[in-house]
C-alpha cells in the first residue's frame, strides 16, 4: 500500500490538538489504500450529544465510524471526527470543529473541492449551522435528525444537501428537518430529504447504513463562482 510505503498509519487514527491551552483529541479515519500523492475527499463527522466528552473515542462508536467498521470499502476517503465536550454544544465549540480540520488539511493531501459535513442529532443542528456559516467550505451536505435556522435558507440553497430524519423521532421532532427542507427549496437549493417510516431518533444508522447514500455525497464537488 501507498501509506505504508510512506510511513503514513491508517484505520482510525488518535490525534490531539492544543485549543486555549487545553489538549483535545479527535480522530482521523485514513482508508488503506489512502496514497499521499493524490487528492483524496475528506468528510467532517459531527457527534450527538451523548458522545461528548475528552476520550476522543465515544464519537467513533456512533453514526459514521459504526458505518465504517462494517463497510470500510463504501468510504474511499479520510473522515474527521471531533469531540464536542462535555456539557457544550457545537455553536460553543467552534474552534474544534475549525482547528481541527485545518491541521487535517494541512497534515493530509486532500482536495479541497471534494470537502463534506454530517452531523446527527446534536450534530445535525450543527450541520445546518456550520454549514449555513461555512458554505464556501463544503460540496455537500448530510445532516441527521437535527434542524436549523430557516432564515439560513438562502446560504444553504448554494449546496447540494441530503437530510435524514426518523418519522417517529420522540428526541427531535421530524418537523425540524421538514422546515429546513421546506425552506431551503424555497430559496431554490437542491435538497434531498428521506423521513425513515417506523424509525425512532435513531435514523443515523439508516443513513449511514445505505450505500447509496454515501457514494451520493462522495460524487458532489465543490461549484467554484466563475471567474470575473
Amino acid at each position: 500500500m501507498a501509506a505504508e510505503r510512506a510511513g503514513i498509519a491508517t484505520g482510525f487514527i488518535n490525534k490531539r490538538i492544543e485549543i486555549d491551552g487545553t489538549e483535545r483529541r479527535y480522530v482521523v479515519y485514513v482508508p488503506r489504500q489512502y496514497d499521499p500523492e493524490k487528492k483524496w475527499p475528506l468528510i467532517l463527522f459531527l457527534h450527538g450529544a451523548g458522545e461528548r466528552g475528552n476520550d476522543g473515542l465515544q464519537q467513533t462508536e456512533v453514526g459514521i465510524g459504526r458505518a465504517i467498521r462494517k463497510h470500510a470499502d463504501w468510504f474511499p476517503c479520510l473522515v474527521l471526527m471531533p469531540q464536542c465536550p462535555e456539557r457544550m454544544w457545537w455553536d460553543g465549540a467552534r474552534k474544534d470543529v475549525e482547528q481541527t480540520l485545518e491541521k487535517t488539511l494541512r497534515e493530509y493531501n486532500i482536495d479541497p473541492d471534494r470537502v463534506y459535513l454530517t452531523g446527527l442529532s446534536m450534530g445535525g443542528y450543527a450541520c445546518w449551522m456550520y454549514g449555513a456559516e461555512h458554505a464556501e467550505k463544503f460540496a455537500a451536505l448530510m445532516p441527521i435528525c437535527g434542524g436549523g435556522r430557516e432564515k439560513d435558507a438562502s446560504s444553504l440553497a448554494t449546496l447540494p444537501i441530503w437530510a435524514f430524519h426518523g418519522a417517529s423521532d420522540d428526541v427531535v421532532s421530524p418537523e425540524e428537518s421538514r422546515k429546513m427542507v421546506k425552506a431551503v427549496r424555497d430559496a431554490g437549493g437542491n435538497i434531498q430529504y428521506t423521513e425513515f417510516e417506523d424509525t425512532g431518533h435513531n435514523s443515523w444508522d439508516k443513513a449511514y447504513g445505505e450505500e447509496k447514500h454515501i457514494k451520493w455525497l462522495l460524487q458532489q464537488r465543490r461549484q467554484r463562482p466563475p471567474r470575473q
